[in-house]
């Protein structure tokens, strides 16, 4: 009986999130993807007819917004390592007895809605905001100027709103660093770009690797700051998916363009994970 427990115990521990998964993920994904083989409308149904040209059309479409969304994605996941890089460094090696009430003030805005949040830049970004008002007002800035309705406000509204998924990884990373090895890289001569580039920054690479992998993909399929941030000129392709779904009930090409979404972010991410390489991103986060 004992060996029968024993031998059942992994399963069972298992069993409550594969259950989870396979009602929640593996039944709406199939029944999506039986919707984008569909053919039909919302008036007089939709009926399966393994309708494969519905993915030729959606891409051929809405090529334009599938690339300008990968575009900023990636943009905003390279800002994300540049902005949260020296944040996390700082907190993980001068942070002291504060270090949990530093990273506590960066998760803070999540207690407010992700959509406010948002609202809260188009309100700061807006022509006669606080922001460009005074500076427009002082002659520092063209009575023209805007950036509201640009790809700058969208990226930078990814940037804030995905800001502490980069930050969190990379610290966890670093505070793994012993400082003795830190320390022997200077008692070795070495200059502090020198021991950044060979001996910290490589140690980090697992925080950097998930950190682009949690920022990456949500970025890329983001509408909410295209929508309230951008104009017609940055369309991201969560805005259009969106708008097939809710607004034009054709969940076929909705369907399609999602799987499509889907399957370019998987093939992004091997290959992200092949060019780092994710055996030696493992081997150093093991040390």
């Amino acid at each position: 009986m004992d060996r029968v427990k024993r031998t059942l115990s992994p399963y069972l521990l298992v069993l409550p999130g594969g259950l989870w998964l396979l009602l929640f993920f593996a039944v709406p994904m199939a029944t999506m993807l039986s919707l984008s083989l569909q053919e039909g409308d919302i008036v007089n149904g939709f009926v399966f007819t393994g309708h494969w040209q519905n993915y030729v059309d959606s891409i051929s479409a809405y090529q334009t917004q599938l690339i300008r969304s990968l575009v900023y994605g990636a943009i905003t996941s390279v800002v994300l390592i540049v902005l949260a890089f020296p944040v996390a460094y700082w907190i993980a090696f001068y942070g002291g007895r504060k270090k949990a009430t530093y990273l506590f003030l960066i998760l803070l805005p999540f207690f407010v809605s992700f959509v406010l949040r948002t609202i809260s830049w188009r309100m700061l970004l807006t022509d006669d905001g606080v922001l460009l008002h005074p500076l427009k007002e002082a002659g520092l800035l063209p009575a023209d100027f805007q950036i509201l309705g640009t790809a700058t406000a969208v990226i930078a509204g990814l940037v804030y709103s995905f800001l502490p998924f980069m930050v969190l990884p990379i610290y966890v990373a670093l505070e793994r660093i012993d400082p003795r090895v830190v320390e022997a890289a200077r008692d070795l001569y070495a200059s502090p770009l020198t021991s950044f580039r060979k001996v910290i920054f490589p140690l980090a690479l697992p925080g950097v690797f998930a950190g682009v992998l949690m920022t990456f993909v949500p970025a890329t399929s983001d509408y909410v700051n295209s929508e309230l941030l951008g104009s017609s000129e940055t369309t991201m392709i969560g805005q259009v998916i969106q708008a097939q779904f809710l607004s034009n009930s054709d969940y076929p090409t909705a369907s399609a363009l999602s799987f499509t979404l889907m399957t370019v972010l998987l093939i992004g991410v091997f290959a992200y994970a092949r060019a780092l390489g994710t055996e030696d991103v493992m081997k150093v986060a093991a040390r």
